[in-house]
């Protein structure tokens, strides 16, 4: 079974409308499953007219707090791809080989 984190790698901020407000969350999914492990990046931009709640003051913010903003889809998604790398690990895709033809010299 794979156990799956979500971990914030960075945030781009600008100083309107409010200071440090965030308008881009860089993270990466990483999933686990016994020796193997894979992971995959993606970001997030925010815009301040799909903001609900009140702001958070930038210094305030947690790491779950932030990923709590990213979009429930985008991070299955994520888990979705690790979840294939770790598969083709466990399990490694069979490629064809060119064989020669049997009535070739």
């Amino acid at each position: 079974m794979t156990t799956f984190t979500t971990t914030i790698t960075a945030m781009y901020t600008l100083q309107q409308p409010d200071p440090n407000y965030v308008v881009n969350a860089l993270w990466e999914v990483t999933g686990v499953d016994g020796a193997n492990t894979a992971s995959i990046g993606g970001n997030t931009q925010f815009n301040s007219a799909d903001q609900e709640g009140a702001f958070i003051p930038y210094a305030s913010l947690t790491e779950a707090i932030v990923i709590g903003w990213i979009p429930e889809s985008a991070i299955t998604s994520a888990q979705q791809c690790v979840q294939g790398q770790i598969d083709s690990m466990i399990t490694p895709p069979v490629s064809p080989a060119n064989t020669l033809l049997p009535w070739g010299a």
